[in-house]
Parts: C-alpha cells; sequence; structure tokens
C-alpha cells in the first residue's frame, strides 16, 4: 500500500475508533491493537489488569498477523481465551517497518470486521 493512502486511511481508523469509544485523543497503535484484542476475546470487561493488556495486545497482534498467514487461530483455553499458533516466520526489518504491517492490517480488520 502507497504510504500516502496508508496515512490517510490509519487516521479513519483512529478516528472511527476516537469516536467509537468517545475519547478526546485519538487512539495510537496500542490501544488499536488492545481494542482489537478485546473484540477477539468477546469478554469485555470495565478494568483490565496490566498483565490482561499485555495479554489483549499479544491477541490484536496475532489475530492481524494472521491475515497474511503468519498465526492461525488455535482455540479458546477454559477461561475462553484466545489461542493462536505461529505457522511461519514473522520477519520485519526494524519497528518502523512492523508498525506499518500492524497498520495495514488494522487498516484491513475494520473494513471487513463488525465491531460491537
Amino acid at each position: 500500500m502507497e504510504d500516502w493512502k496508508l496515512d490517510f486511511e490509519w487516521l479513519e481508523v483512529r478516528h472511527k475508533v476516537q469516536n467509537m469509544m468517545k475519547q478526546a485523543n485519538l487512539p495510537d497503535l496500542n490501544v488499536i491493537l488492545l481494542l482489537i484484542g478485546i473484540q477477539e476475546l468477546g469478554l469485555p470487561k470495565a478494568n483490565y489488569t496490566k498483565e490482561e493488556k499485555q495479554d489483549l495486545m499479544h491477541i490484536g497482534v496475532c489475530r492481524l498477523l494472521s491475515i497474511d498467514g503468519y498465526y492461525e487461530f488455535d482455540g479458546r483455553d477454559a477461561d475462553g481465551w484466545p489461542h493462536w499458533k505461529a505457522i511461519k516466520p514473522f520477519v520485519a526489518k526494524g519497528q518502523e517497518e512492523q508498525e506499518k504491517l500492524l497498520k495495514e492490517k488494522a487498516v484491513q480488520y475494520f473494513q471487513n470486521e463488525v465491531f460491537v
């Protein structure tokens, strides 16, 4: 995806989430990953622990990378938390490239998923 198009569509996603969450500030990538993790968990609650937030962000990353076949959904544990297994190695050169890929996948996710 061309950089200008990604920038535009990423900004649209951020505004959509900002409006959905009724927040004053635009969310960053970490907030978007957390929200995707909560959506994939399907068990929203008022407060999550720091560890749960990290786990939810990991779920968000796995879900986004599953779009390109890096991860595959492996089922849920006894508490209902989704688990993913690595299918192929994820190789991105540096943090900037990783963030760009995650933003692209987040845009795709928001274009294809119904958010509740």
